[in-house]
C-alpha cells in the first residue's frame, strides 16, 4: 500500500511548508498525479485525511488531485500518448508526463501582521 507513504509525504511537504511561511491554517493541497504513477488517488485522499485528523494546522484542509495524461515524445519527431509504440517509427518512445507525483500548491492562511 504505497499510498499511504505518498500521502504521508504529501502531508509533511505540506506541513514544513506552512511551518516555514508562519501560517495559522492549511487550506488546500493541490497535487498532479500521473496517470501512470500507478496511484488511486481517492485512496491517497483518503489518507491523507486519516493522517491530518490530529493536526490542528490541517483542520478543515482538504486535498485536490488533478489527474495528469500521459505525453510521450521519440526521436523521430513524434509527439502524443501513444506510450508503447512510436507510430511513426515503431520506436519504443519515451515518457514526458504522466508518472509524477507532485505538490503543486499549497493554500495556507497567515495572521495579518
Amino acid at each position: 500500500m504505497h499510498e499511504y507513504s505518498i500521502a504521508y509525504d504529501i502531508y509533511t511537504t505540506a506541513r514544513r511548508a506552512a511551518i516555514e511561511n508562519n501560517a495559522k491554517e492549511v487550506k488546500c493541497v493541490s497535487v498532479d498525479v500521473g496517470k501512470l504513477a500507478m496511484v488511486n488517488p481517492e485512496q491517497v485522499e483518503f489518507l491523507f485525511n486519516v493522517i491530518i485528523e490530529d493536526d490542528p494546522l490541517f483542520s478543515g484542509a482538504q486535498l485536490s488531485c488533478r489527474n495528469v495524461e500521459a505525453r510521450t515524445r521519440c526521436s523521430c519527431g513524434y509527439e502524443g500518448d501513444e506510450r508503447f509504440v512510436c507510430p511513426g517509427c515503431g520506436k519504443l518512445p519515451e515518457i514526458v508526463t504522466g508518472m509524477e507525483i507532485v505538490v503543486t500548491n499549497i493554500e495556507i492562511e497567515v495572521d495579518e501582521e
